[in-house]
């Protein structure tokens, strides 16, 4: 086990900067780490200090605001210690008695020498007087629910008979499921090379494995040789959805991190261009083709600036996953729930319609654009889409076989939205 002190401390800066407005993201996906060894350790006990700290901030912040003696707000990275603290006494993976001795060394590596006391007079009132806190805070929607107001009184309105569903899986953490590269190998024979492995794994249908446990793509055997990638089960929709046929033009508009793009190669054999507006998202995405051994043209640049990139003939098949609220997948990225504001979300929607109007232009006659997004807020999902449809003649919903435009977040895959959009001849 990591030294509590050093992850708690590393935690609390990150926690701190989202608190400021910055987001979570990094380099490296939790299960992109070291197999072995104190950094993978460390690193390990970090992700899951700042992962579960911001899956219940509003939690942490209703304790801190019910405990706390003080008029004024706790300087920001002694609140965030103080939020990470009470994770980690709540996690049940350290002992009392640890957590608050390495906070206060924690406190000591932050340079809060001074608010050491007030870290550690918090942390022992909690345990004391547990009950009574809990029951105060039970009355807090966003302390007992862990997302924002505005957040959960819209999902209440979109999902009267799920709402609840919704907000405990973005509370979770999420499954890990593995992409199988068919080009290479079989879901059955990957299944079979898991097991040899010791890691356990259930067939989703298509190339999805969904693994029992978490593991380190360091462990996942034949990861670096191409066998395998880690996509959620519900992005890996896409690709079938697409429709895919040997020799089409295809266009993916917002390529990376580019496991939508891998499986569309890993699909059918297509002439894809894989768009990414940034050129070191770029360069991590050729990485990852080059890894699966595919092949696209990987462009830095806008999609609503085609003359940049685009050699004017049209794209058969085109892939918008628009960004968006990220409202589906908010148990892999916790600090989106924070970041948000009520707003947002109708700015996003006008966005995305912008988006689908710069797009319709490249595609083919008989084409299909499919949009998709990781939200599950139906202003950026169907209402997108029927006002894109509204103003815009020739173009047509097509429906889906099994009738699921919007998942849900489950145990199985994370909340998406899915709309195949036809061009008349």
């Amino acid at each position: 086990m990591a030294p509590l002190a050093e992850a708690l401390a590393l935690a609390a800066r990150r926690v701190a900067r989202v608190a400021a407005g910055a987001s979570l993201a990094s380099d490296a996906e939790p299960f992109d780490e070291p197999a072995e060894g104190p950094e993978r350790t460390l690193r390990a006990a970090v992700t899951d200090l700042c992962l579960g700290t911001l899956r219940r901030y509003g939690r942490s912040q209703a304790l801190v605001a019910r405990l706390s003696a003080r008029a004024s707000t706790p300087e920001p990275l002694a609140a965030a210690l103080l939020w990470c603290a009470f994770y980690a006494l709540e996690s049940g993976r350290y002992a009392p008695y640890t957590v608050l001795d390495q906070a206060a060394r924690a406190a000591d590596r932050l340079g809060l020498a001074r608010a050491k006391g007030y870290v550690n007079a918090l942390l022992r009132a909690f345990l004391r007087r547990r009950s009574e806190i809990e029951a105060a805070i039970a009355r807090d929607p966003a302390a007992r629910w862990q997302h924002p107001r505005w957040w959960i009184a819209r999902l209440r309105a979109e999902y009267p008979g799920a709402w609840q569903r919704i907000l405990a899986a973005g509370n979770a953490p999420p499954p890990m499921c593995l992409r199988v590269n068919l080009r290479r190998t079989s879901v059955a024979a990957y299944r079979e090379t898991l097991a040899a492995a010791g890691h356990e794994a259930r067939a989703l249908g298509g190339a999805a494995l969904l693994l029992a446990k978490p593991v380190p793509t360091a462990r996942l055997p034949g990861y670096a040789e191409g066998l395998v990638s880690v996509q959620d089960a519900g992005a890996q929709r896409a690709a079938a959805l697409l429709d895919l046929r040997p020799g089409q033009r295809v266009l993916d508009a917002f390529a990376a991190p580019g496991g939508k793009s891998a499986h569309i190669l890993e699909t059918a054999q297509v002439a894809l261009t894989a768009l990414e507006a940034d050129p070191a998202r770029c360069r991590s995405l050729e990485r990852s083709l080059a890894r699966l051994g595919l092949a696209a043209r990987v462009v830095a640049a806008d999609c609503t600036a085609p003359g940049t990139w685009w050699d004017g003939v049209p794209f058969d098949r085109i892939l918008a996953d628009v960004p968006c609220s990220g409202s589906g997948v908010v148990r892999r990225h916790p600090d989106i729930k924070w970041l948000r504001r009520a707003g947002d979300v109708a700015a996003f929607a006008a966005r995305q319609g912008r988006l689908l109007d710069a797009l319709w232009r490249l595609l083919a006659p008989g084409g299909t654009l499919l949009y998709v997004t990781c939200s599950v807020f139906g202003a950026e999902n169907g209402a997108v889409v029927e006002r894109f449809l509204a103003r815009t003649p020739g173009a047509r919903r097509v429906p889906l076989a099994d009738g699921a435009a919007q998942l849900l977040p489950g145990p199985e895959h994370d909340g998406f939205f899915f709309a195949p959009l036809e061009k008349a001849r």
